[in-house]
């Protein structure tokens, strides 16, 4: 219901359903602040119902309207006892003072970075639709736009000082639905509402796109039809001449799709093919006709046969070693997007609409494909999958496990994190669910703050071998007070899982812990519904379970060794 006709006169009702049902339905919790110059009370109800059909359980706090600056500078407001997740910060352009205006939102992003681990969500300044000065104010360098273009680089600035601090560009989002019909004069003079009601869920889905990379709420496939998809027609029935690909309209609409998806690759987002076709003819178009924009080298899978789209989704997220639930669908074909719901619900479907011409702004609308930061790891996606596909070719050829981890001559860089790799490790551990033991999220600030406590240990993993550097691909965090070292996080990318780099690194927390008189080291499992391949990492290496679910290696009598065909830095 929300998919087709979500709305402001909607959302209550299906946030009250989704409230029926919340205790099955395994979501994603999240706390939410807003301190805020103006009425968002309405937005409420519809930010709740777009957040539970992502996936995520939202709970709200509001600041006191208008007392945003009081509310941030004070280190015991109800804004700091509520501990958010996510804080966003909006305020209008006309509601601030027109001399300090820069100054007191440095003031404020500065305290609540001081006070708050939470994720901040800055609006910008939105233009006038008229200017007070009228026409006059284009001319005066010091005029209410010039000014307003002023603040909104330097929170651009602030944004680029603060750690966790991120720009939500509202005055593009109010340029986008038009000025004029973006607000509601009554509402605005009554209540102090600036959205008409028509654009309430506009914003709530903006912010929304900040909320998915920060749950983990992110896709890491796009896997994609051919027909009357990525270009027009029916390859086996109209052959290459027949198929719409080009510059010109109707292929110009495919090749805005081809657009849209290659911009997904540049973020680190991983192509697959997924198409009911005969493979020779479809191989043919992908690799010769002159209006593809992606090549069959921008896959990292392909499934091109006759078999059900479910089967071939879940065959792409094995193939990947990623989860199911981290594929997105695209296809134009609604009875195939409705099978895959029913038969593979777990994977993320794009609603496209009827005419080819809006396929590319449903791409790019996708908040499944929002990121906050891109890593060098991200750049590089595409290239890993490529030496994995040599990694696989040599494993086929060898005749043992232990054969291929000594031909594979991997390097293992154990460190400790620095401001170089922050970023990343704290993309590991919200995008990270399948080898993850307690699929504990952690923001920048939130690492950082454990990496200066004394007896914590915040490590990072890269692993190199023959075929590529994997990049920073592994995180552990450990706490240690007297004799025991407990691990609070233990991960790995899906990309290295199965070639016990993972035993290098336990090795590696279990010497540091000895090094500092630990005589115990010990850490919890908590299961998901995705992180089974981690269930047994503790029995592996020799530890006991006790009561609770904590597993103990007494350090006194075992030692954990790396093994031996691995070079560890």
């Amino acid at each position: 219901m929300w998919r087709t006709q979500g709305s402001a006169a909607s959302a209550g009702f299906v946030a009250s359903r989704y409230e029926r049902i919340l205790p099955g339905l395994n979501l994603r919790p999240c706390r939410w602040a807003f301190v805020r110059s103006f009425t968002v009370e309405p937005l409420v109800p519809v930010l709740r119902a777009a957040a539970y059909t992502s996936g995520i359980a939202l709970e709200i706090h509001l600041g006191e309207f208008n007392a945003w600056a009081q509310e941030m500078l004070d280190p015991a407001s109800a804004l700091y006892r509520f501990q958010p997740e996510i804080a966003v910060l909006a305020v209008l352009a006309r509601d601030l003072a027109k001399d300090n205006a820069l100054e007191r939102l440095t003031d404020a992003i500065a305290a609540f970075r001081r006070y708050s681990e939470a994720a901040l969500i800055v609006h910008t300044l939105e233009q006038p639709a008229i200017p007070a000065a009228g026409v006059l104010d284009a001319q005066d360098r010091e005029g209410e736009a010039a000014r307003i273009r002023y603040i909104n680089s330097g929170l651009a600035g602030l944004a680029k000082q603060h750690r966790g601090v991120y720009l939500l560009d509202y005055d593009a989002l109010v340029a986008r639905y038009g000025r004029d019909q973006w607000g509601d004069e009554r509402k605005w003079l009554t209540v102090r509402l600036p959205v008409a009601s028509a654009h309430l869920p506009h914003l709530a889905a903006e912010w929304l796109r900040f909320a998915h990379p920060l749950a983990g709420k992110v896709a890491k496939c796009v896997a994609v039809d051919l027909d009357n998809t990525l270009w027009g027609g029916v390859i086996g029935e109209d052959g290459m001449a027949g198929v719409q690909l080009g510059p010109e309209y109707p292929g110009a609409a495919f090749q805005e799709v081809q657009r849209a998806l290659l911009d997904l690759s540049q973020r680190g987002i991983l192509l697959a093919v997924c198409s009911k076709n005969n493979p020779a003819e479809a191989m043919e178009a992908l690799s010769s006709h002159p209006g593809m924009l992606l090549q069959p080298r921008h896959f990292a899978a392909m499934r091109i046969n006759w078999n059900p789209k479910a089967q071939s989704l879940r065959e792409i997220a094995q193939e990947l070693n990623i989860g199911l639930d981290a594929v997105a669908f695209l296809d134009d074909n609604p009875v195939e997007r409705q099978h895959v719901r029913e038969q593979a619900p777990e994977a993320i479907v794009i609603e496209l609409p009827d005419n080819p011409m809006a396929f590319a702004r449903a791409v790019r609308d996708c908040p499944w494909f929002e990121r906050l930061t891109l890593s060098d790891e991200d750049r590089k996606r595409q290239d890993y999958y490529a030496a994995q596909r040599e990694r696989a070719e040599l494993e086929r050829s060898v005749t043992s496990k232990e054969d291929f981890y000594r031909s594979l001559e991997q390097v293992c860089e154990i460190t400790a994190v620095n401001e170089a790799t922050l970023a990343r490790v704290a993309q590991l551990t919200q995008k990270t669910n399948q080898f993850n033991l307690t699929t504990r999220r952690y923001t920048e600030q939130q690492v950082a703050a454990m990496a200066e406590c004394p007896g914590w240990r915040v490590w990072t993993l890269r692993v190199k071998d023959r075929y590529a550097d994997n990049g920073l691909v592994g995180v552990a965090i450990s706490r240690q007070e007297g004799s025991v070292c407990e691990i609070d996080t233990f991960l790995m990318s899906c990309r290295v899982i199965g070639r016990t780099v993972e035993t290098a690194l336990l090795a590696r927390i279990a010497a540091d812990a000895r090094e500092r008189g630990a005589r115990t080291l010990q850490g919890v499992f908590l299961p998901t519904k995705k992180n089974a391949p981690a269930a047994e990492f503790y029995r592996d290496h020799g530890f006991e379970e006790s009561e609770g679910g904590l597993w103990r290696l007494d350090l006194t009598r075992e030692t954990i060794a790396a093994p031996e065909w691995i070079k560890t830095v």
